[in-house]
């Protein structure tokens, strides 16, 4: 399922609203584009599955290769894939 995400956070891709999805979001425990709060974690064989809750965003689904050691309440960093994110229009027509 593709996030979308709105607003301040969009703006910077040229774009009212961007839709990114789950594989294409880069996790770091360090550093990236978004922080944000784990509030669901499975691990489920080759991939981890997270639910974070990112700042001034809200809840954003995220696919990590492996087991990506973090739990509930552990904070995190995401960045998208530039070359992988969907722009969208208010009316929610694709941008080209």
């Amino acid at each position: 399922r593709m996030n979308f995400v709105k607003g301040e956070a969009a703006k910077p891709y040229n774009a009212p609203t961007v839709g990114i999805r789950p594989e294409h979001i880069k996790l770091s425990k360090e550093s990236g584009s978004w922080k944000g709060v784990v509030g669901v974690a499975e691990h489920l064989g080759s991939d981890t599955f997270l639910h974070v809750n990112v700042e001034n965003i809200g809840m954003l689904t995220v696919r990590a290769d492996g087991d990506f050691p973090v739990t509930h309440g552990d904070t995190v960093w995401l960045t998208p894939d530039t070359t992988r994110i969907h722009r969208f229009e208010d009316n929610g027509l694709a941008i080209r």
